[in-house]
């Protein structure tokens, strides 16, 4: 017998003891040049256990290695869509590959911020996003909500957004969330709240965003990993109109309802303490911040923001915005600097296109980007650094 034809019959054998292709799932964490590829084992491992999987990236053949689902591919380029697939490895060999995923693009972290305009002046309840990139200080399109509404909020991750849609156009409240995937700037369901409500607020680390359901004490823990709501603490008091920031440790949450009252959740635990009042009453404010500080707009108190430092539990002045703004004041940052959209103008009643950008490390105010509509009651995430989504 020829050594070719024994080389063919162990080769055939071989292929015949290789695991089954794994079967692709989603994409994940598409952030600096990085992506996490999810997948399912093959329920057929061939002649021998799977003893690594390797994904693959197109284009640039960029690969990856893991012994469980998933498994990160990095030196991808930013900007650049791809798509990825999976194979399974044994002592035998690799399987075919999986299918292909579907196109994610990955984003540099602390890029882009993602605001729901909420109310349209002379439009109403409005679906409308916008994408502001902060590097370049622009304003672009973002895939819009998947109903109109007003008076919701928002937290994230370096990947996504979980929005909570806020009021209908019938004045109702609603449980409905979407995921904004900020890489594919794509739209999608997600688990929904616990409860009607509506002029809510949130904040999150990189694990769970904790949802202030609004009109009320309830609070929702969402955790990204498997888009599962469950209970959180309540809040100290009822919330209504407030805002809310934080680091990858505590989120700080302003009740609102023309209070001065603020609770401070510590994630780990689970844990509602209160936290030092703002420096006078406020409702429909927003927040955002680093991991260091968080500055709140105060809302109907007018154009004064206070500086709230975490690691001391204290509250101080800090720049004025530059228009007497209120009713649905949102923000989005990154660890550099907090972009506010300033809701509606105090002397008109009405909503504006004014953003501003407030640098942390100098306590200053500058013009940003304007928003494409004048809208007020609007809710914003961002992929910043330090878990800080607001």
């Amino acid at each position: 017998m020829s050594k070719r034809y024994i080389g063919g019959l162990i080769s055939a054998f071989n292929n015949l003891k290789v695991a089954n292709a794994p079967t692709i799932g989603c994409v994940t964490g598409a952030v600096n040049a990085k992506a996490c590829v999810v997948f399912t084992a093959p329920s057929c491992v061939g002649g021998g256990a799977i003893t690594s999987y390797t994904a693959v990236s197109c284009p640039g053949f960029k690969t990856g290695t893991g012994t469980t689902s998933p498994v990160q591919v990095t030196c991808l380029t930013n900007g650049t869509a791809y798509t990825f697939t999976v194979s399974a490895n044994n002592a035998y060999g690799p399987s075919a590959f999986s299918a292909a995923s579907s196109s994610v693009t990955p984003v540099a972290a602390g890029t882009v911020g993602i605001f729901a305009l909420g109310y349209l002046k002379g439009v109403g309840y409005g679906s409308t996003r916008n994408k502001y990139t902060f590097a370049c200080d622009t304003s672009g399109s973002a895939t819009a909500s998947s109903a109109a509404s007003q008076r919701g909020a928002a937290a994230g991750t370096s990947t996504f957004g979980i929005f909570a849609l806020g009021a209908s156009p019938t004045f109702n409240g609603s449980t409905t969330r979407n995921k904004y995937t900020y890489s594919g700037n794509t739209n999608g369901s997600a688990t929904a709240s616990t409860a009607t409500s509506y002029g809510g607020s949130a904040t999150g680390n990189s694990n769970v965003g904790i949802f202030a359901l609004g009109c009320s004490t309830t609070r929702d823990k969402y955790t990204y990993s498997g888009c599962v709501v469950s209970s959180a603490t309540a809040a100290t008091a009822t919330n209504s109109g407030g805002a809310a920031t934080g680091n990858s440790t505590v989120g700080i949450f302003a009740l609102g309802n023309n209070t001065a009252t603020r609770n401070k959740y510590t994630y780990s635990g689970c844990v509602v303490t209160t936290g030092t009042s703002s420096s006078c009453n406020s409702q429909w404010g927003g927040a955002v911040g680093n991991s260091t500080i968080g500055i709140f707009a105060l809302g109907n108190a007018g154009s004064k923001r206070c500086k709230y430092t975490y690691s001391g539990d204290t509250n101080a002045s800090t720049t004025a915005s530059s228009l007497q703004s209120s009713s649905g004041i949102s923000a989005a940052g990154n660890n550099t600097a907090g972009i506010f959209a300033l809701g509606a103008c105090s002397s008109t009643g009405c909503g504006t296109i004014t953003r501003q950008k407030f640098v942390y490390s100098n306590s200053t105010n500058a013009s940003a980007a304007a928003a494409s509509a004048a809208s007020c009651f609007g809710a914003a995430a961002s992929n910043g650094t330090c878990g800080v989504n607001v």
